[in-house]
């Protein structure tokens, strides 16, 4: 590693210097300033001279340089105005990189890619801010973008419960709303200590593979995710308690709830935790068919 690289912690403080920058917390700035473990997370990627990256919040430019250096071309999104200036000043050796000043929850995601001169796989690499990880990682599940992957950086505790198996206690709707599109594991840990300023836990580095169809056909995706949220509305009550108190009391629904859970096999005294993914899709078909019926 040259002493050039962005991420050593004497060119960090030097950066934030120069530029007169100081952190927000309310934007969740962390800046990473270990070289070593940006290369991991290229690595991680597997990203090279064929692969379009979209990053967001680049920071100063730590990680969004080493992707530079590997990858096609990188669109990177930032949020603070305060940085643009200073992602300029960083970035400018590098000419594959474009800084789109913009809450990328707002963004016109196919308006924006239109900058990739190539077609090539398309990944998400980002160290995101905790306080917003889950809405992101969504935005770009959901979206049109035909998104191969994301290796994205967050909570230790968050990438547990996305790559958490049925049975255990992280396992919950937000491992099912991801899981249902990615394969989710989580490649490494990285330690608080590499960060300025130093965050309270351990962060993970999580890798995420589009499955090429859902985990699970479904009819109705929509009811699907409601009823995945029901499932785990009380944690500590049986599927049975949450599906009443989510979808009504009303004996049409209790009759409704009773019919769909013994045609899909599903014991309603258990809990939502120790469902697979597989069960909920068919509880979930089972629902929206027998719905069908009801309203006939």
């Amino acid at each position: 590693m040259n002493n050039k690289d962005i991420a050593t912690p004497s060119r960090t403080k030097e950066i934030l210097q120069k530029h007169g920058f100081s952190f927000k917390k309310s934007l969740g700035q962390n800046f990473l300033t270990d070289p070593n473990i940006l290369q991991r997370i290229v690595e991680t990627a597997e990203i090279d001279e064929t692969t379009n990256v979209i990053e967001v919040g680049p920071g100063i430019g730590a990680l969004t340089e080493h992707l530079a250096r590997t990858a096609h071309q990188v669109l990177a999104f930032e949020i603070d105005d305060r940085l643009i200036p200073v992602l300029a000043d960083t970035l400018s050796p590098y000419s594959n990189v474009k800084i789109v000043h913009q809450d990328v929850l707002k963004a016109d995601l196919s308006a924006e890619t239109a900058y990739f001169d190539q077609v090539g796989p398309l990944k998400v690499v980002a160290n995101l801010p905790y306080y917003i990880t889950t809405p992101i990682m969504m935005y770009f599940l959901e979206s049109k973008l035909n998104v191969d992957e994301m290796i994205v950086m967050m909570q230790r505790e968050v990438a547990d419960r996305i790559s958490a198996k049925p049975g255990t206690k992280a396992y919950g709707s937000l491992t099912i709303a991801v899981q249902y599109y990615m394969q989710a594991t989580t490649a490494f840990i990285v330690p608080k200590t590499v960060f300025i300023p130093q965050p309270n836990v351990d962060s993970a580095i999580l890798r995420l593979v589009r499955r090429e169809t859902p985990a699970v056909a479904v009819s109705n995706e929509k009811e699907f995710f409601r009823l995945t949220k029901a499932a785990f509305a009380l944690r500590r009550k049986t599927l049975w308690n949450n599906l009443l108190h989510s979808y009504g009391k009303d004996e049409a629904t209790r009759s409704w709830l009773e019919t769909s859970l013994q045609q899909a096999e599903i014991d309603p005294r258990r809990r939502g935790e120790t469902l697979s993914l597989e069960e909920f899709g068919r509880l979930s078909n089972q629902l929206e068919q027998n719905k069908k019926t009801r309203e006939v």
